[in-house]
C-alpha cells in the first residue's frame, strides 16, 4: 500500500542552452511545481498526495514533464491553467486529462 493517495514527480532539470532537447527549468517547471505545491496544501490533501521535484524524467523535449502515480500518467503541461486543469480533474477527480497527456514512444 502506498503512502500517498497520489504522487506527482514534476521535473526540474536544468540542461546547458545548447542542448537540442531543451529543459524543462527554462520552459517554467519551478513556477509549475510551486502552483501545484500551492493548490495541494490549499485543499489540504497534504499528507494524501505528494508533489515532489524531480531531476531528469527523459521527457525534457515535450516541455515541462511530470508524472503522476500510482496512475503511471505522463503529463506536459506549460501554464497554471494547465496545473489548474489538472490538479481539479486528476487529483481531486481522477480523471485523466487527455489533452495534457504525453505520448511517449513505447520501450524497446
Amino acid at each position: 500500500m502506498s503512502r500517498f493517495e497520489r504522487h506527482l514527480f514534476i521535473c526540474v532539470n536544468e540542461r546547458s542552452g545548447d542542448d537540442p532537447r531543451g529543459c524543462c527549468t527554462s520552459r517554467g517547471s519551478v513556477k509549475l511545481l510551486d502552483y501545484m505545491k500551492k493548490r495541494v496544501h490549499e485543499a489540504g490533501l497534504k499528507g494524501k498526495v505528494r508533489v515532489n521535484k524531480a531531476g531528469c524524467l527523459d521527457a525534457c523535449a515535450q516541455g515541462p514533464a511530470m508524472v503522476i502515480y500510482p496512475e503511471e500518467v505522463w503529463y506536459t503541461a506549460t501554464s497554471e491553467e494547465d496545473m489548474e486543469e489538472i490538479f481539479l480533474e486528476h487529483i481531486k477527480h481522477g480523471r485523466v486529462v487527455e489533452r495534457l497527456q504525453s505520448q511517449f514512444p513505447p520501450r524497446k
